[in-house]
């Protein structure tokens, strides 16, 4: 992670002194536990609470001695609290502090994600209802298909990420599990009721059987939750990309007053926000197949996922963090052009229309395949014409074929080529996406 592609509030979720504080209401909170099952004396959970603190530089002067990180974190406090803290940590291992702080961060990161992707949903619901009924080119393959529009283009996209939004829930309730259970998950040192208690005041669930850590495939399935939401934002990016091509030119980025788009060329608008997204998804993907190699661990433990961990947790987070922000920002201030649309949707004469004068034709009473025939040979004369390409090219051309007016006279000729047909299920469609 680096500053250039993060934002305060999911960067301080991660900082050293987050984290430290976390394992201090951890452990504050088991011994509250403990001393209310009598475990502890209750003048202990109270004194550790009044007094405990830390330091972050004196914890990892501890550490580079003891080479252990919750050792010099414990010993840090104790230098604190005194007699009393050696209570702290009864029965307890470290990984009970570790895999719970990190459901806690994960959790809290989710939350932050929730905002910025609902962000991203409420600036797509407005563009779409703002060009509901905006026609464009459809397109397959790049190539020219049939009209859409561009709302309905928009609206796929809040679509989708309504399903990102669905799969971050998931996801966070995935990870938000507690464990308290002592060496290798058997509570052999560690009442079952603490980690209830601690589970309860952190928002957080027990983890039903555990080894020595959470099982990790919990972890897996977050990681690979962000990674779909990155791809979902590549997807929009990349449109955006084709869509402000200087031969297209639909829709754009805004371009601030003073931005400037090239060293050596005064006159450039690339599109650097949504390259820039493409690139963070990839980084956020990065962060998958990792988290899907720390499922399996040896035994009841090791501690091979930690250092991928302690990378991706806040690196896949702050990127995704800063990408829906990023792409929230990009769609609310998208500069659409609908002239520059409907001239592109113009552009082949009339050969968007293909398919309804094919299905008119069978209609008819001509077989599929000639059907299929007879426009295929009109359209690629017209494909082979230089552009501009009148816009009624088609249609002209296939008025003067004898096999086809047989069949179709002017009128319904005509009505193929009428292009309210295609919108006619745009209304239908918005009721189905947005209610």
């Amino acid at each position: 992670m680096i500053p250039r592609y993060a934002r305060p509030d999911m960067v301080a979720l991660w900082s050293p002194e987050a984290r430290f504080s976390i394992w201090l209401e951890i452990e504050t909170l088991a011994m509250e536990a403990m001393a209310g099952f009598g475990t502890i004396p209750q003048s202990a959970a109270e004194s550790y609470r009044a007094k405990g603190r830390f330091e972050v530089d004196r914890i990892d002067a501890i550490e580079r001695e003891v080479r252990h990180d919750v050792i010099a974190f414990l010993t840090n406090v104790a230098e604190h609290v005194g007699e009393d803290a050696r209570f702290a940590h009864q029965g307890m291992t470290s990984s009970d502090v570790l895999d719970t702080c990190l459901a806690v961060q994960m959790t809290r990161a989710a939350d932050l994600l929730l905002e910025a992707c609902k962000r991203v949903c409420d600036a797509l619901e407005r563009r779409a209802h703002e060009f509901r009924m905006t026609p464009c080119i459809g397109r397959s393959h790049g190539i020219h298909a049939e009209p859409t529009t561009f709302g309905l283009k928009v609206a796929g996209h809040y679509q989708e990420f309504r399903r990102s939004y669905d799969r971050l829930v998931s996801a966070r309730a995935e990870i938000a599990t507690c464990m308290i259970s002592g060496a290798v998950g058997t509570f052999a040192q560690v009442d079952p009721r603490v980690e209830a208690y601690v589970a309860k005041k952190l928002g957080l669930t027990p983890e039903p059987i555990s080894t020595q850590v959470i099982p990790r495939d919990r972890h897996a399935h977050y990681f690979a939750m962000l990674g779909l939401v990155a791809s979902s934002i590549e997807r929009l990016a990349t449109e955006i990309r084709h869509l402000q091509r200087t031969e297209v030119l639909e829709a754009e980025e805004y371009f601030e007053p003073g931005q400037k788009g090239s060293s050596a060329m005064p006159h450039k608008r690339n599109p650097v926000l949504t390259e820039n997204l493409c690139g963070l998804a990839r980084l956020v993907r990065s962060a998958v197949t990792p988290a899907m190699e720390n499922v399996a661990l040896w035994h009841e433990r090791d501690i091979s996922h930690s250092s991928v961990e302690r990378g991706i947790g806040p690196d896949a987070t702050i990127h995704l963090h800063f990408a829906l922000h990023r792409m929230a920002d990009v769609i609310e201030k998208l500069v659409v052009y609908p002239e520059n649309m409907a001239r592109n949707l113009a552009q082949l004469g009339g050969l968007h229309n293909s398919q309804r004068v094919m299905l008119a034709l069978t209609q008819a009473g001509v077989s599929r395949e000639d059907a299929y025939r007879l426009v295929q040979k009109h359209a690629m004369e017209v494909w082979r014409s230089a552009p501009p390409r009148p816009g009624d090219a088609l249609q002209t051309r296939l008025a003067g074929d004898g096999e086809i007016t047989a069949r179709l006279d002017a009128k319904a000729l005509g009505a193929c080529f009428d292009d309210a047909h295609h919108f006619a299920q745009v209304d239908a469609i918005f009721a189905r996406v947005f209610g």
